[in-house]
């Protein structure tokens, strides 16, 4: 079989996922890809817990697989530590033919069936939204590997070969050969910083929600509830939609035997985790309710969706209806920002992403508010105290500070 010019999908959804592949042209006529294809599908597998990871290592197998199909025309198992450094080399700068300007769905339905898309690609290249605003589109010769890129392309492609050694197909994982990984990351003298709302902006975005409500509350209500619930519990996105593993409910707001409120949610790796609910929150709780005709406040085991598509019984699934929510209250803030003469502000709010929230919420605990960083650190479910330090200014301020009156002519004083 002749070889192909561009790769095509090997992996579906999650929702589709399975290993039958007859009519691949990948695997066509070639056996030996399709025993690794098999082991590739037993190791994807694993990750069907979360969305987010299945999506992520679906994708590094993904470009790995047709890397060492098309281009280097080797088997998975016999690759080398040098053929893991060219493929790096690779992803970093990988042909025009291999790049697209958007992403696309991998399969589409044709007939009943799912065949592959011709317009998806292995690499995409992107602009960041305030860019695509201003009607800047990707341009394929700007395409740039992240460093988070370049690490989530070690941390998955070694943890396969690991799965690979487990199964016995190999006895030797290539990646943990590279002994000189740090060429390819740029080093940090600082840790990078958390991109999160100024005071101004997040005052601007939960006005315009507060608004929002008060003028049309049958379709704003739940508007201000999820900006509330995204900045005073530090909420990721994926904790406010249902998945296999987990469905949020009115529910899992609970009162302990103190009366004590606490919110249950599953996060980031499957983990559980109890978050502190403050007295604002909830109010925000009750007005909610009292605007679904609920009770005040949740009863003890009650399965209310905790947001539902405006008043249905089924829970919200997507992330993008979150997004497309949070957005028009960034979008109309940025807008009232420049009208207010603080353009600085609305140019930076163009770019805030929902995690921003989360992001906010907990530098405003620390730096506002003085909250113990270990209370912070476990209502975001930080798995470490020296991820939350990374919220914390004041040693930014004090350094700041001491920094700001420096001068040429300081020493003839």
């Amino acid at each position: 079989m002749a070889r192909l010019k561009r790769p095509t999908p090997l992996f579906d959804t999650l929702s589709n996922f399975k290993s039958e592949s007859s009519k691949n042209p990948l695997l066509i006529d070639h056996p030996e890809r399709q025993k690794e294809f098999e082991l590739a599908i037993d190791f994807i597998k694993q990750y069907d817990g979360s969305e987010a990871t299945f999506r992520s290592y679906r994708r590094e197998i993904e470009r790995l697989l047709q890397w060492t199909w098309l281009v280097a025309d080797k088997s998975i198992l016999e690759l080398k530590r040098q053929d893991i450094e060219h493929y790096i080399e690779f992803c970093k700068k990988p042909p025009k033919s291999w790049i697209g300007v958007k992403n696309v769905a991998r399969f589409v339905t044709k007939d009943d069936q799912r065949v592959p898309n011709p317009e998806w690609r292995l690499f995409v290249a992107s602009v960041n939204k305030a860019d695509f605003k201003k009607g800047i589109r990707a341009d394929k010769t700007e395409y740039a590997l992240s460093q988070k890129s370049i690490r989530e392309i070690f941390t998955v492609t070694s943890s396969f070969y690991s799965h690979l050694m487990n199964e016995g197909a190999i006895d030797v994982n290539p990646v943990l050969l590279i002994r000189q990984k740090s060429k390819y990351f740029m080093k940090r003298q600082s840790p990078p910083k958390i991109p999160r709302l100024t005071e101004r902006q997040w005052n601007f975005c939960i006005k315009v929600a507060e608004e929002l409500a008060a003028k049309n509350p049958e379709k704003h209500e739940r508007t201000l509830f999820i900006m509330t619930l995204l900045y005073l519990m530090y909420l990721r996105i994926s904790e406010l939609v249902a998945t296999k593993r987990w469905q949020p409910q009115m529910g899992h707001f609970y009162k302990d035997s103190n009366n004590y409120w606490w919110f249950v949610t599953v996060g980031k790796g499957n983990k559980e985790r109890v978050i502190s609910v403050s007295d604002e929150m909830l109010q925000a709780l009750r007005r909610y309710r009292k605007h679904l005709n609920l009770t005040p406040l949740p009863s003890p085991g009650e399965t209310t969706p905790l947001l539902a598509p405006h008043r249905g019984k089924e829970t919200i699934t997507s992330t993008e209806h979150i997004r497309k929510i949070v957005q028009e209250c960034f979008d109309r803030a940025a807008f009232r920002l420049r009208t207010k003469g603080h353009a600085e502000d609305a140019d930076a709010l163009e770019h805030a992403t929902v995690h921003w929230l989360r992001h906010t919420g907990i530098s405003d605990d620390i730096n506002m508010r003085g909250r113990p960083e270990s209370h912070v650190r476990d209502d975001a479910g930080h798995s470490s105290i020296l991820i939350t330090d990374r919220y914390n200014d004041i040693t930014l301020k004090e350094r700041y500070l001491s920094g700001k009156k420096k001068g040429v002519r300081s020493r003839q004083k």
